[in-house]
């Protein structure tokens, strides 16, 4: 059996997707599972994701799962272990970052690792350390108020020092820029002062090339999905992979379709008003449910009878202010584990109705979702765009599914990709 040469274990589900959605959009073959066990039945795959909702829960339950996932990689030869996580390094002082990337450390037997969540395309930037959202420090940008992992130290040494006994360094710019071998030098220079941790300055295209042929080797990696793109050049030019590539369009998959979104972003919220110009919308405020059930009973008696004429969207998004008046009630996690119990008995409902196509905003959302869906194993599409996964169940009868990041995708997404999914030759691209 061929070894996999990458294997990633990603905080979440629509992260861990775009990464096989990347790989696959360059003709590498990648599974995805949700489950460590399913990866021994994924046969001569030269990249594997496993992606877990991991990003918000406790750190030692992050840990727990994380191990159990690169542990279920490593059993199988895989080269190098990939953590992805967030363009916005989303966490807190008692976040999982660090935590789960000590444990890697010690799993894989990797002297040192880096730190890559910029992603330049989406204005995603590290200079100085510092991570910036288009011309924003992220400390200024709507991620200072985010409900679960607000982001208020744009310093990312120091976000990630607060989360770890090991020393962090600084990989800067002007080395990165200086050439592959200064690069080592540098790496080696400050791995000889006591660094194991090196958060990387990424300001273009260019730099995510330079990170990948510096790390290309090394036992373990993490970053954002952006940069697993600079890898397969890599990869070809090590002869770990054939030249030739390897595409497996997605079937079209019929019947009714949803929204549902649990992303309490601007871009979602956008989406949002977007698809309700032609299509119905029910937001569900948290303060006015009376517990989960009658939730997702009401939601059910409003949705299907509108299903026979098109797709409809459910959503407990709400604004930043809507958000607080729920939090100050249940309380911050509980009011986010309310906000999934709903939309995840949602989706069991609508599927059992026959609803075949979803389309769901945000990434706590997504993985609670296809939890509560029991799906396990999916064929992941080529990449359409950013924070966009696609994906269908190799089911007798297969749901279609897009899950997005909260923050991302065109404003006319969800249409689109309702749309997308009842055609075939892989209609994923178009959006």
């Amino acid at each position: 059996m061929t070894k996999p040469i990458f294997g990633v274990v990603a905080d979440d589900l629509t992260g861990g997707m775009e990464t096989a959605a990347m790989l696959i959009a360059l003709g590498i073959d990648c599974g995805f599972v949700t489950d460590p066990e399913l990866v021994v039945d994924m046969g001569e795959t030269p990249a594997l994701v496993i992606a877990q909702k991991t990003r918000v829960v406790a750190a030692d339950e992050a840990v727990t799962k994380m191990e159990k996932a690169a542990r279920a990689l490593l059993a199988l030869g895989t080269r190098q272990i990939f953590f992805k996580y967030c363009a916005t390094f989303d966490s807190t002082d008692k976040g999982n970052i660090g935590p789960v990337s000590d444990m890697l450390m010690d799993l894989t037997g990797a002297d040192y690792t880096a730190f890559c969540p910029g992603s330049p395309s989406l204005l995603r930037t590290v200079y100085n350390g510092h991570l910036f959202l288009g011309t924003q420090l992220v400390s200024e940008s709507p991620k200072r108020n985010d409900p679960l992992t607000p982001m208020t130290d744009p310093d990312l040494v120091r976000v990630l020092q607060r989360q770890t006994q090991l020393k962090v360094g600084l990989l800067a710019h002007s080395a990165i820029r200086a050439g592959l071998e200064r690069l080592r030098e540098q790496v080696a220079s400050q791995a000889a002062d006591g660094a194991r941790y090196f958060i990387t300055d990424t300001i273009c295209g260019e730099d995510l090339d330079a990170l990948a042929a510096l790390t290309s080797d090394w036992k373990l990696m993490t970053g954002n999905a952006t940069l697993v793109q600079h890898y397969p050049r890599v990869w070809k030019a090590k002869g770990l992979i054939p030249a030739a590539d390897k595409r497996r369009p997605l079937p079209s998959v019929g019947g009714p379709g949803a929204v549902l979104s649990g992303s309490c972003a601007e871009r979602t919220l956008e989406q949002l008003a977007e698809f309700e110009r032609s299509r119905p919308v029910l937001r569900m405020d948290l303060l006015s449910v009376d517990g989960a059930n009658s939730a997702v009973r009401a939601a059910l008696d409003w949705a299907l009878p509108k299903l026979e004429s098109g797709p409809v969207a459910i959503a407990t998004s709400a604004s930043p202010d809507a958000v607080k008046l729920a939090q100050d009630r249940y309380g911050r996690e509980g009011a986010a584990q309310l906000a999934e119990r709903i939309l995840g008995g949602i989706a069991v409902a609508l599927r059992d109705a026959g609803v075949r196509r979803f389309v769901v905003a945000g990434g706590e959302s997504s993985g609670s979702i296809v939890g509560h869906l029991g799906i396990r194993k999916l064929r992941v599409g080529s990449y359409g765009g950013p924070g966009i996964g696609t994906a269908v169940t190799e089911d007798e009868e297969p749901v279609a599914l897009c899950l997005k990041s909260g923050k991302l995708g065109p404003v006319d997404l969800f249409m689109t990709m309702l749309e997308a999914m009842l055609h075939p030759e892989n209609p994923y691209d178009r959006a």
